[in-house]
């Protein structure tokens, strides 16, 4: 009985434990959330409070403005002259945009070569090339469409270099929109490949879509807005990765237009290819879906319990589970902004808020996560943080290269042991040929304290090696990499990277770093940026209160690669892939040793919920130093750029290839024709 009793009792503060471990967790959390907008406000109240025109008489308040957002643009951009290049990289794309309306119509010559063009597929059996049998579905529910609206759908349709398609309309229109059916009819007895029903009753944008699809004879499928226009040549677009990538979910590039002319255009979105982070929180994906029919075996099309999202249900679901999504890298669809619409604004949608958070939720269950939280962030309301639970609280082995440097150092362990909030860590400072006896008493000091160990590198200056070495006197089961420039911002930022790292499909995590004057250092690494065209960061140098590119610096996504400034690994796959290159001794070991974590099959994630101070400027060297860096620069960028070489060509499948590379910020590039 004794025995009993003791086990329930076991039992019972072993769940206390848990929940009390929980709770914890949720309230480092919440600690964090209040400290990023404390730390927010208590930056811009320094601005103004430290800027003497504010104590000016009101009349001069308008100098004082002019001059504080002049400051901003100086900050923002670097230096007058880099405004200047800014301002004529806001011409370039103004220009770049007209390459992607009515100019990027086919014309007659090209129209004959696309109507003419013979696709062909490889048959399964024999291998032998085949004639290919695709047939496109195109869904479209209809409800008290405005004439116009209606016709230039049907229109932008009918209009497809493709011929091999079907156009389904389901109406749910009410009786005081009778011209609906009469002008569809209309169409049909012209072209019986537009197929149209009257419905009994109005479902939703569910259910009528559903009639639609019961309507279709087509092996892919296509959902198209009843008010919105396709590109003449985006079937044949399709047609092509079917054909030539087995492709089983092909989505494009989007804007949205208003005044009823696709050329003025209000947003143009230029998406990544397929990145289920970044689909989780933001339906990036949208329009223009079509998905082979086999994937909807077994399956709903749509969900009416997810209605005024249930698009982004229906992505998550079908992209899950299909062999080869494709973006096709091109601008072909066009969505129409006109009152009520969500293109103009989501709060005439006010349930589509909702429902996206439920068809998120709903996701993540069925791909085995739970005690998660999804919340809107300040980007948009359907741009979500996903807070993911912490599996268990393993050990972090925090690695901190270091030569002189007392200040910087010093800063840096004393915001990770005063401010962090996940308990389980050590921290190992590398020492690499440190000649102050400043450094020396510290590490004397520093020493001593339980969580901190110092190890010594005695050979040379190389970047890679001297984090092997770290990492191969950590303990944990994770490490992270961290420069001694570094300061931590949020206090939850271990969790805020592990909740990423404990994921088996996940390789590697990086976080978001800002300058002293909070702009952005690191949101991500992109292949190809910059001069060197070997690897650059985005969003570079933009301010803090800046949501990103369609609110890119606003939720967690996935990258090609993140900075070894702040990066989280499992051990055991940084000793699996021999740590990094230390032939990359000074810079794009990070680069590198994330595309070797993606060749794994697994992801790179960025977050910009864990956030430190980068100082870099502060840890450079001599002149001499710097020098000699510069040109170990040079020569590993021309090592990289071999070894990778057709990485590089193919483009980083996280940046679109209508963005320049010569700018951090995705601003579009003109076409050769155009420059």
């Amino acid at each position: 009985m004794a025995e009993q009793e003791t086990q329930e009792l076991l039992v019972y503060y072993r769940e206390a434990y848990e929940r009390e471990k929980k709770r914890n967790a949720e309230l480092a959390g919440e600690l964090a959330d209040a400290n990023e907008k404390a730390a927010d406000l208590d930056f811009k109240l320094k601005r103004i409070k430290n800027n003497p025109i504010w104590k000016m008489s009101k009349p001069f308040r308008v100098v004082m403005h002019f001059c504080i957002r002049t400051k901003d643009r100086i900050v923002r951009y670097g230096n007058p002259r880099s405004l200047a290049h800014k301002i004529h990289s806001k011409m370039i794309e103004k220009k770049a945009m007209k390459q992607h309306g009515k100019k990027s119509f086919p014309d007659e010559a090209q129209r004959k070569q696309q109507e003419e063009y013979v696709f062909k597929q490889t048959d399964p059996l024999n291998g032998k090339e085949m004639p290919a049998d695709i047939k496109f579905s195109i869904l479209v529910p209809l409800y008290n469409t405005p004439k116009r609206f209606l016709t230039e759908m049907i229109d932008s349709v009918t209009a497809q270099t493709y011929q091999n398609w079907e156009l389904c309309l389901a109406d749910g229109s009410d009786d005081e929109h009778k011209y609906v059916g009469e002008i569809c009819k209309g169409y049909h007895d012209r072209d019986p490949r537009i197929v149209y029903q009257k419905l009994k009753s109005n479902e939703g944008i569910s259910g009528n879509t559903n009639e639609c699809y019961k309507m279709a004879t087509g092996n892919y499928i296509g959902l198209f807005d009843h008010d919105d226009i396709l590109h003449p040549s985006v079937l044949f677009e399709y047609a092509k990765v079917i054909c030539e990538q087995d492709a089983d979910y092909i989505y494009c590039d989007e804007a949205t237009f208003k005044n009823g002319n696709i050329d003025n255009m209000i947003t143009l979105h230029f998406k990544p290819d397929y990145a289920i982070d970044n689909l989780r929180a933001n339906n990036y994906i949208c329009h223009f879906s079509v998905f082979s029919r086999d994937l909807l075996e077994g399956t709903e099309l749509f969900r009416s319990k997810f209605d005024g999202s249930q698009d982004h249900d229906m992505i998550l679901r079908l992209t899950t589970n299909a062999s080869k999504v494709v973006h096709v890298q091109k601008l072909l669809y066009y969505w129409r902004s006109h009152k009520g619409s969500v293109a103009s604004d989501i709060s005439a949608k006010t349930y589509a808020i909702e429902a996206a958070r439920g068809a998120v939720a709903d996701h993540l269950n069925t791909q085995g996560f739970h005690n998660f939280k999804i919340e809107s962030t300040r980007a948009f309301e359907t741009i979500f943080r996903i807070r993911y639970e912490l599996l268990a609280t393993p050990k972090v082995s925090i690695i901190i290269p270091n030569k002189d440097h007392f200040t910087d150092l010093k800063r840096c362990i004393d915001s990770i042991l005063d401010k962090s909030t996940y308990e389980n860590f050590e921290i190992i400072v590398v020492e690499n040929n440190s000649e102050t006896q400043e450094i020396k008493d510290y590490y004397e000091e520093i020493g001593k304290h339980p969580q901190v160990k110092i190890v010594t590198y005695k050979g040379g200056f190389n970047y890679a090696k001297i984090n092997n070495f770290g990492a191969g006197a950590a303990t944990g089961e994770y490490l992270v990499l961290l420069n001694n420039d570094t300061q931590v911002i949020t206090v939850n930022w271990i969790e805020e990277l592990l909740m990423y790292a404990q994921r088996q499909d996940v390789g590697a995590v990086g976080a978001k770093l800002y300058y002293e004057d909070m702009t952005i250092q690191h949101a991500g690494i992109v292949l190809g940026l910059g001069a060197h065209r070997s690897a650059g960061h985005v969003h570079y140098k933009v301010n803090k209160e800046n949501v990103g590119y369609m609110g890119r610096l606003c939720y967690a996504q996935d990258m090609s690669a993140v900075t070894g400034a702040c990066m989280m690994v499992r051990k055991d796959l940084y000793d699996s892939l021999k740590g990094m290159d230390e032939k990359y001794a000074v810079a794009l070991n990070d680069v590198d040793f994330c595309l070797r974590v993606r060749e794994r099959g697994l992801l790179v994630v960025f977050t910009p919920f864990a956030e430190l101070y980068h100082f870099e400027s502060r840890s450079r060297g001599s002149d001499v130093e710097e020098k000699a860096k510069a040109d170990r620069y040079n020569k590993e960028c021309a090592v990289f750029k071999k070894q990778y070489k057709e990485i590089l060509q193919k483009g980083d499948p996280y940046y679109n290839p209508n963005f320049s590379l010569n700018d951090s910020e995705f601003r579009l590039a003109l076409s050769a024709a155009d420059r």
